[in-house]
């Protein structure tokens, strides 16, 4: 048998526990995974794992066999990653975590047509996540995030993208039936949309800084989900600025307290590190990156005054289906 496929094999069974959780991982049969664990303690002449009906343990060779087969394999995969940084026809797939806020308006679905159009042959692997994601133990190539503060964690690449201003928004209908908040105080009485766990907001108005309790009605697992309720008249709720440029949103959604400045928060590009960084990463960051700053030279969002919908109401509720 192949000495490799069986090391990946033998790995692969002491990471899920069981040779059948790393049949089903590998995608082979439970007794071709048994026989490359038991061709590797023949070819050694030793004893790697002890079994019984209930569960797998390594014996002490098999311990010292394991670690080992952890670094072989891991300076496999960066003389791989090497290799490839070095191809100009990037290929395979390339995962991203992506914080919840990377809806189209802020020119994400952009950056994605944009790479596919170029590099045809790689395949993007994009997950929304409302959470700080591990990169190494979920095997992520690159990660956006938006913190609001230079907190980061530690032994990362951190690339600023753009600092992203968020804005009170409401639908017309909304504020028709419930009235327009004319002061940060107003706000704990009107019905709050939020993605995840906002309980209060850091309003800056003309008498300073204030920091307004909210009354949360809705909690959405993602912000496109929050402009969606949104936009149905359900409450008011706290959207990036770019939504008013959104023609799925512009003409639903009015500012609320245009007067008071939010907390912005800052998008960033995470990765791992620079060293044997794959192509494929490489040219995901550039586009990011280029994407970030022309955001950065366009002027702010305009804000629609509170006059007659040019979207009519029938398809702003659509948008709440």
């Amino acid at each position: 048998m192949d000495t490799l496929t069986s090391i990946n094999v033998f790995r692969q069974v002491v990471e899920s526990g069981s040779f059948v959780g790393a049949a089903d991982h590998l995608d082979l049969s439970t007794a071709m995974v048994s026989k490359h664990v038991m061709s590797i303690e023949k070819r050694l002449r030793v004893r790697l794992l002890n079994r019984n009906s209930h569960k797998l343990s390594l014996t002490e060779p098999g311990k010292l066999y394991f670690e080992r087969c952890k670094g072989i394999l891991k300076d496999l995969e960066s003389a791989e990653q090497e290799m490839e940084s070095l191809s100009s026809a990037p290929c395979g797939t390339l995962r991203v975590a992506c914080c919840e806020t990377c809806i189209p308006s802020l020119g994400f679905a952009g950056v994605l047509a944009e790479y596919r159009r170029r590099w045809p042959d790689v395949v993007l692997d994009i997950s929304y996540v409302d959470r700080a994601v591990d990169m190494v133990d979920e095997g992520y190539d690159l990660a956006i995030r938006l913190v609001s503060d230079e907190s980061l964690p530690a032994g990362i690449v951190a690339r600023r993208v753009r600092s992203i201003p968020f804005r009170l928004t409401a639908s017309r209908t909304y504020l028709e039936r419930h009235g327009v908040p004319k002061t940060p105080e107003d706000l704990s009485r009107h019905d709050i949309v939020t993605a995840g766990g906002l309980e209060s907001l850091s309003i800056e108005g003309p008498d300073g800084t204030v920091e307004v309790p909210l009354k949360v009605a809705v909690r959405c697992r993602t912000m496109a989900g929050v402009a969606i309720t949104v936009a149905g008249g359900v409450g008011l709720g706290v959207l990036p600025a770019a939504m008013f440029n959104d023609p799925a949103f512009g003409s639903v959604l009015r500012p609320v307290l245009s007067e008071c400045r939010l907390k912005e928060s800052t998008l960033y590009l995470l990765y791992l590190g620079r060293k044997h960084l794959p192509f494929k990463a490489r040219a995901f960051i550039d586009l990011v990156l280029e994407s970030g700053a022309r955001q950065r030279d366009k002027k702010p969002a305009a804000f629609p005054a509170n006059r007659a919908r040019s979207l009519s109401r029938p398809r702003a509720l659509a948008l709440a289906s």
